[in-house]
């Protein structure tokens, strides 16, 4: 082995596992490609090498800093125009990291601090962009035309002290997490908020302390996404690592209303990652689960341990934030709290003119307050959009290009957020804009694999794209990543419909049954199981659930439910003389 001073360049392909998804043949053929005619000359002709490919990423050495990131600029500059003929989901991206550090050399293969530090800036990097460490930066600041912006010091994933990160300014597509100081000086602002603190290793063993240090940070990552709240960053909440603090002290000295904390431990052959959720003012426990896995695989299933995780805290905490909304009355509400009540009002109500009506006013009163909010327009879209598919809304209203100004200015204001994707997505399918929707969607779930309702909507609009069987797949999988959503009755509606389409009868109709078990006030779902009947020539036991839907919502008619059922259903239900 031999230790020496390197440049590290590590690069990564964007939504890898989604290109592979899609084409696993062709993506293979275009990443051949792309390694012969592109990185491998353009490393070459900066005096470097590939030193380790692996599957979707590689790691490069090159004896110069300036090279090096000049190297990650021509790569990134090529890449731009590479793949200008492919649809946007298609096109291959990559994400840059580049540091000055010290490595291990072991025949062609490297190792070492300096290695990991870049592999964690090519995770803070920007689809199609670059960010470079601070001791990169002083190397090549007044060696090169490029312009970089100072990110500030970052905390990364095992990497004990803080890394200062410097972004490639050109432009691209996404942005990188805000420094800390900026998320923690927001804090105070009246938006919900968490903590999640460090996992406590109740077993003693070196090996799992850094498996518990590695969940926690993945969890921090997975809830920083989710719509409405902010979660404070890994250097503060960890500072209560090895300690047993006080929740009440934790949420006044950070500044949230919900902690989340939890343990890890070896139970027989398994470990078991137990977690709760706290609020902060009251030490109030809102929450408890358990997970268990096998030991031997924990590391393959770190990511779907930490999905199954952020997927059921998703729930618990609109559900937290609703009541803690309707324990304060409604008074001096902040757009955000506006936001959280409008999202829970439909759920909470069910679906009529009137709640469709009162969500959409505490939205815009949301939107008053502050007009760049990007997630209330994104919702407030999707519920004239809802409101006219399914005749909720006022007849004076033109529904229909509300939901569409509302998605594409949402868009305009914040379009690389996962929640506001989501929302503008869903909403521009369901007023009949199919093709725009997708591309939306495809965008929402390849920047958060854990937004179910985009997985959901991308798979109803799949369906009404004429791709039902790769709808099911989309919608199955939003409902497995979110199993306790309130939503879930709506979604196995589509998704009954989704196999109906297929002719898959047995299947639809247990997922009717479920849809409607799960919240006896979905009319719709007794709409899809009735279609369900007449397919299975149950005349009988159709009539009796239309009649049941109609006992929920008088004024149903075929207008109201041709959008989830289109023209055959509303055909089947009127011969049948069902509905008129």
């Amino acid at each position: 082995m031999e230790r020496r001073l390197a440049a590290i360049l590590a690069a990564d392909v964007v939504g890898y596992s989604r290109l592979m998804r899609d084409d696993e043949t062709g993506t293979l053929n275009r990443l051949k490609l792309l390694f012969s005619e592109l990185i491998r000359p353009g490393f070459a002709a900066r005096n470097g090498r590939v030193a380790k490919v692996m599957g979707d990423g590689l790691l490069g050495q090159f004896p110069s800093v300036v090279e090096a990131v000049q190297c990650a600029v021509d790569i990134q500059h090529a890449m731009m125009g590479r793949d200008a003929d492919l649809p946007e989901d298609q096109r291959i991206t990559l994400r840059i990291g580049v540091n000055l550090g010290d490595i291990i050399v072991e025949n062609t293969d490297i190792y070492g601090d300096g290695v990991n530090v870049a592999a964690r800036l090519e995770q803070l990097s920007p689809a199609g962009g670059i960010c470079i460490s601070g001791s990169a930066y002083e190397q090549v600041q007044d060696k090169t035309s490029e312009v970089f912006e100072d990110l500030g010091d970052q905390q990364v994933k095992n990497i004990s002290r803080p890394v200062r990160v410097w972004s490639w300014r050109n432009g691209a597509a996404e942005t990188v997490a805000p420094p800390v100081s900026a998320q923690m000086a927001t804090a105070d602002l009246g938006q919900a908020s968490l903590a999640v603190l460090p996992l406590d290793n109740m077993s003693g063993r070196e090996d799992l302390e850094f498996l518990a240090d590695g969940l926690s940070e993945d969890i921090i990552t997975m809830l920083a996404r989710l719509p409405g709240f902010l979660v404070i960053a890994r250097n503060s909440s960890f500072a209560y690592k090895g300690k047993a603090p006080d929740i009440r002290d934790v949420g006044r000295e950070l500044g949230v209303r919900y902690v989340v904390e939890g343990s890890l431990r070896p139970v027989g052959r398994k470990l078991r990652v137990t977690i709760q959720l706290i609020e902060a003012d009251t030490g109030k426990h809102l929450w408890a689960n358990k997970f268990d896995q096998p030991a031997d695989e924990i590391d393959e299933l770190q990511d779907e341990i930490t999905l199954g995780i952020a997927s059921r805290l998703e729930p618990e905490l609109a559900k937290a934030e609703i009541e803690r909304i309707k324990r304060h009355g409604g008074v001096n509400m902040d757009a955000w709290a506006l936001y959280n009540q409008a999202s829970g009002l439909l759920s909470l109500k069910g679906w009529h003119k009137e709640t469709f009506t009162e969500a959409a006013a505490l939205l815009s009163k949301a939107i008053e307050l502050e007009p760049d909010f990007a997630l209330a327009h994104a919702y407030l879209s999707l519920i004239y959009a809802l409101g006219h598919m399914f005749g909720l809304t006022p007849p004076n209203q033109d529904s229909r290009q509300r939901a569409v100004d509302a998605a594409e200015l949402a868009m305009q204001i914040d379009s690389y957020n996962a929640s506001v994707l989501g929302f503008a997505g869903c909403a521009l399918s369901d007023v009949g804009l199919v093709d725009r929707g997708i591309d939306v969607l495809e965008r929402a779930v390849e920047a958060d694999p854990s937004n179910a309702q985009a997985w959901v909507a991308l798979g109803t609009s799949l369906l009404r794209g004429g791709k039902a069987r790769k709808g099911v797949e989309m919608l199955r999988h939003g409902m497995r990543i979110s199993p306790l959503d309130n939503r879930l009755s709506f979604w196995g509606t589509n998704l009954a419909y989704a196999l109906l389409r297929l002719r898959k009868l047995d299947e639809a109709e247990a997922e009717a049954r479920r849809a409607c078990r799960r919240d006896d006030r979905n009319y719709m779902g007794k709409i899809v199981l009735a279609l369900i009947f007449l397919q299975q020539e149950k005349q009988a036991d159709a009539a009796r659930v239309v009649a049941e839907a109609l006992k929920l919502r008088p004024d149903l008619n075929c207008d109201a439910v041709r959008a989830l059922i289109g023209r055959r259903g509303v055909q089947l239900l009127q011969d049948a003389n069902l509905l008129s």
